[in-house]
């Protein structure tokens, strides 16, 4: 059997108790995406300045149900902020340990494309196997090998839009107000994204840099200025802007 499933991924599943509650609405308020349009889609949920808390990929379950495919980790955590925000809204928002999040590098098979980058692969949700078998290896040097951050140790307390977002499709500055919404969209209309995140060779980052370390795959994420970032060393789907572009722009 291929190995195909992240076990350091888990699943929450949101849930109408109501049948007048609607799940996306919530959801809507929250996350730095539109969720009520395509799915899956990647988002992150924000503090009210603007810095990444969790980051997640939405997906449809019918019957009016999301479920969220997060960082295992974090998971429960997750729960307990989603649930300070869902107030008296009739919701029920749980980790469902029957479902499992599983990715293959090569896409083509049916299953959708990561919703952040085609070229990360393609991604599902199925019911949890005694069989499964663990990818998590392959997956992290896959998405590194592209420049992709991801999970709280790598983006938490970051501003959304120097984790690269944009690029990554998290975010739509046309849906409407969440959390840490004003900040972000006042980022992107003046152009003043300072700071990026940065893949690198773990020799060559500079220490007071460094927000991440993987010493098995000999790299670090950086958060680096985006003036000192070299654009041959940067991945082709980050856009840089250059001071004087910057500054056209403001």
């Amino acid at each position: 059997m291929t190995a195909t499933r992240l076990f350091e991924r888990a699943v929450l599943r949101l849930s109408p108790t109501d049948p007048a509650e609607d799940v996306a609405d919530f959801l809507q308020g929250l996350l730095t995406n539109d969720v009520k349009g395509e799915l899956p889609a990647y988002a992150g949920l924000l503090t009210p300045q603007g810095k990444a808390l969790f980051d997640m990929i939405v997906w449809p379950a019918g019957d009016g149900e999301l479920l969220i495919d997060c960082e295992a980790a974090v998971a429960d955590d997750l729960v307990k902020r989603l649930s300070l925000y869902r107030l008296r809204r009739k919701i029920a928002i749980v980790r469902d340990d029957t479902l499992a999040v599983h990715w293959h590098k090569q896409s083509g098979d049916g299953a959708p494309p990561d919703p952040r980058l085609p070229g990360l692969g393609q991604r599902w949700l199925a019911p949890v196997d005694a069989n499964d078998a663990s990818t998590d290896a392959e997956w992290t040097a896959h998405r590194l090998s592209l420049g992709v951050a991801e999970g709280q140790a790598e983006l938490g307390d970051i501003l959304w839009l120097e984790t690269n977002a944009v690029e990554l499709n998290g975010v739509s500055f046309e849906k409407g107000c969440y959390v840490g919404q004003e900040n972000t969209a006042r980022m992107n209309w003046r152009q003043k994204i300072n700071r990026r995140l940065l893949v690198v060779p773990l020799k060559d980052a500079e220490e007071k840099r460094i927000k991440a370390r993987h010493e098995d795959l000999g790299l670090a994420i950086v958060q680096k200025r985006v003036a000192d970032i070299d654009p041959d060393s940067a991945p082709g789907w980050m856009r840089l802007q250059s001071d004087e572009q910057r500054g056209d722009a403001s």
